[in-house]
């Protein structure tokens, strides 16, 4: 990966702006990364994670973590396609594994509703109360106005297009 290659997309950098409040565990759990983290950081996180010292996590763009460690990705997984067209994905601490949105777009309503990575992947199991966020529902509506979908909506469409990411993941799992 290249330097510029490190860059997040812009709508990724404005949603992300000024951070997440968790508000003691009632808010959004995610730290954003102000750049996606290089090759060698992902390899090194990914082979501690999966157990697996031969793969090197490169189908993943990193650009933040919740509060255990847990990393949040664009999983590149569509050929040709930039990454703003790649599916979110969230990978636990605890070997949560879940595609959370199918791409930038859907993400940034996500976000917009109140939801992050670990929320969406804990959804609905989580006693999450969304908040729906003024400053990332206008970046959405400025990014991605044709993609507006609520949290639930958005997460049942990204599990729907990828029911095998978690096999996938499993795969790769020593």
């Amino acid at each position: 990966m290249t330097e510029g290659q490190l860059s997040l997309p812009t709508p990724l950098r404005e949603a992300q702006a000024g951070g997440f409040d968790y508000d003691d565990g009632d808010g959004i759990d995610f730290e954003p990364y102000d750049e996606f983290l290089t090759l060698g950081e992902t390899t090194e996180w990914w082979q501690a994670w999966s157990g697996n010292p031969s793969t090197e996590g490169a189908e993943f763009r990193v650009f933040g973590q919740d509060g255990t460690g847990g990393l949040a990705a664009f999983w590149l997984v569509r050929p040709g396609e930039p990454v703003e067209r790649q599916p979110v994905v969230f990978l636990g601490s605890e070997g949560e594994a879940s595609v959370v949105a199918r791409d930038l777009a859907a993400y940034l309503w996500l976000l917009a509703d109140g939801f992050g990575p670990l929320e969406a992947t804990m959804w609905p199991h989580h006693e999450h109360r969304p908040r729906p966020d003024a400053h990332r529902g206008a970046v959405a509506e400025r990014y991605a106005p044709r993609a507006r979908e609520t949290a639930p909506e958005v997460i049942k469409a990204a599990r729907a297009e990828f029911p095998d990411f978690g096999p996938f993941v499993e795969s790769l799992c020593r």
